[in-house]
């Protein structure tokens, strides 16, 4: 596989979610000390969200703290409680064409804005018979790094 056309920088973000982010907040942001940056919400996504930061500059790592905006309806952002992990990717657009060569099986919506307005997409976490290879259970963001993100693991 050394003909890849992108590299796996690092964590962007982890996501974890629950009936009530308060409680997340109080656990991530009250007790561990996390700082609050942001929020976001949508309701295609079915996640209403604080975005917590460990860390500062382009290393910093986003905890994405989800409630669903309905429990009853999908995606269930609360279940699993671990809901994905992000990564930083040098050069999304190549990752995806090569992966989904390579036969990973991506969800549906493509590369899009996402919450921290990166351009993002997501690996499924389950394979199929088109598409075998997946997240083995888990779910995985893929993240377009920018510059100063992609310098910053390059050092």
């Amino acid at each position: 596989m050394s003909d890849r056309p992108f590299r796996v920088l690092g964590i962007q973000q982890i996501a974890v979610g629950g009936l009530d982010k308060n409680q997340l907040r109080k656990f991530w942001v009250d007790t561990l000390g996390l700082t609050l940056s942001g929020t976001f919400k949508s309701e295609r996504e079915n996640v209403d969200e604080d975005i917590a930061v460990i860390g500062s500059g382009p290393l910093k790592v986003e905890v994405d703290l989800m409630q669903p905006l309905d429990p009853e309806k999908k995606p269930k952002v609360q279940d699993p409680p671990l809901n994905h992990i992000g990564l930083w990717i040098d050069n999304l657009k190549a990752a995806v064409d090569w992966l989904i060569a390579q036969g990973v099986r991506f969800t549906p919506g493509g590369i899009r804005k996402g919450a921290a307005g990166y351009d993002v997409c997501f690996i499924h976490p389950k394979g199929n018979a088109e598409a075998p290879l997946s997240g083995e259970g888990v779910l995985i963001e893929l993240i377009q790094a920018p510059p100063e993100v992609v310098a910053a693991f390059t050092r």
